[in-house]
């Protein structure tokens, strides 16, 4: 088979769903390659099904932070009915997604990738041959990232932890990133006596460290052990479970041992050289239209991209820029996200946007930043909460927002807020003069921006 198309996509998740059915619609011949079941990242192996755990387990820590206020007897979480639910979804995903491409007239190609010329990718698997496009896209997405120690092999991944049928008797966590935080969360409460080991002497790089220590603290109230500055250096299969060991001469033993030290692009099978597509460690160069910097027939989106965020929203965007710069034949469309974001979704969840503290303190007078612990307000009161608190960053000059980091519950909701405002230039008095429905946790909002607490 040589077949050749306007648009080759590699990957069918969200990324590349939102380059293929837009080219399509434009007349343009479009084909997508995947060698797993269609569907993608987020919706088979990631956000979606993860939120299913992060949900019932939100519930069980709710009912017994409220344990005392009125609820009585705690809710206890159910693993299996859980999987049930979960697997339900995942399970409608590659059919739904196989029907859409199908009606809207995309041809559907399964097998394994490898770039053999500029425009030409060789597809080993059931749709066996060679497919060359004008446009070929990279929608790959990400893949654990590889841990050059001995016994990694004995790692469970994301993917593997979202399919248990059962919740471990006990986890260790190799790493202190978002992955495992949400997992021992999870883990934590169905009963696992789960443990973290973070290289670095704090959790979740890239959020207000002030945040973390307060996440870090409610973790551990949870039951959870955090142990910082241990990193992990090799795993082994000893009489009672799997044992790690750290660079200390630290040993941990647990049933389980999760990889939850990053993710990383996943490109190593493509043979990017062979098409002459440039790439970091971050993903392949692109430039502002999300075209590869070294082969202009080549795009890549979503978490393939060294300038886009690993976010599934970010690489909604990103699919639609590149499916306009496509159809347009040239950079009509330049990919800004502007301010993205993100959450962390542990019990309670952490949310950030935009500016950072330390970012603040580098402006120095230039910007007001508001902190102040929630704890005792109201709205954490009344749900059992010990751990609430926030940071907000405004333009001295104007008052315009230009970050926000919470803890708490609700935190992803109001994140989303804070987001709006950004892109909406509002200021924190505009945020105030809103009459917010009341008592809500988006009410709180207006204290958030005066550095009440």
């Amino acid at each position: 088979m040589d077949r050749p198309f306007d648009v080759l996509i590699i990957g069918t998740g969200t990324a590349a769903y939102n380059v293929a059915h837009p080219c399509a619609q434009a007349g343009l011949a479009v084909a997508v390659l995947d060698s797993r079941p269609f569907g993608g990242t987020c919706a088979l192996r990631g956000c979606q099904p993860k939120k299913y755990l992060v949900e019932a387990a939100r519930v069980v820590r709710s009912g017994r932070d409220l344990h005392g206020q009125g609820v009585g007897r705690a809710a206890e979480l159910d693993w299996a009915d859980m999987m049930a639910a979960k697997r339900e979804f995942t399970a409608a995903v590659p059919g739904r997604t196989d029907h859409g491409f199908e009606k809207a007239g995309i041809v559907r190609l399964h097998g394994r990738a490898r770039f053999v010329a500029a425009d030409t990718v060789a597809i080993a698997g059931k749709d066996a041959g060679r497919v060359s496009a004008r446009n070929i896209v990279i929608a790959t997405g990400a893949v654990p990232r590889p841990l050059p120690m001995p016994g990694a092999e004995h790692l469970t991944d994301s993917e593997g932890f979202l399919d248990l049928n059962r919740p471990p008797a006990s986890m260790v966590c190799v790493g202190g990133g978002y992955i495992s935080l949400e997992f021992a969360h999870v883990a934590a409460a169905a009963g696992t006596r789960v443990t973290i080991l973070q290289r670095g002497d704090h959790l979740l790089g890239g959020f207000d460290a002030d945040l973390v220590a307060k996440l870090t603290e409610a973790t551990r109230a949870a039951g959870i052990e955090v142990v910082l500055n241990a990193e992990a250096e090799s795993i082994r299969q000893g009489n009672s479970g799997l044992v790690v060991h750290t660079v200390d001469g630290g040993e941990h033993t647990a049933e389980l041992a999760l990889h939850g030290a990053g993710r990383v692009p996943a490109l190593a099978d493509l043979d990017l050289a062979a098409g002459g597509i440039e790439a970091s460690g971050s993903g392949v160069m692109v430039d502002e239209g999300l075209r590869s910097i070294s082969n202009p027939g080549v795009f890549a989106v979503g978490d393939a991209a060294a300038s886009v965020a690993m976010l599934a929203p970010v690489a909604d965007m990103s699919g639609v820029v590149a499916a306009d710069n496509i159809i347009a034949g040239r950079i009509v469309q330049e990919f800004d996200p502007g301010p993205v974001p993100s959450v962390v979704f542990t019990h309670p969840s952490l949310a950030a946007v935009g500016m950072t503290a330390a970012e603040a303190e580098e402006r120095g007078d230039e910007i007001i930043v508001n902190t102040g612990d929630m704890s005792r307000w109201p709205t954490y009161r009344r749900l059992g909460q010990e751990f609430a608190a926030y940071k907000t960053m405004l333009s001295a000059a104007d008052g315009r927002v230009l970050g926000a980091h919470i803890l708490g519950d609700h935190a992803g909701e109001l994140i989303n807020l804070f987001a709006l405002a950004m892109r909406a230039g509002w200021t924190g008095e505009q945020l105030r003069a809103v009459p917010w429905a009341y008592p809500t946790h988006t009410s709180d909002l207006k204290y958030m921006v005066t550095g009440a607490g």
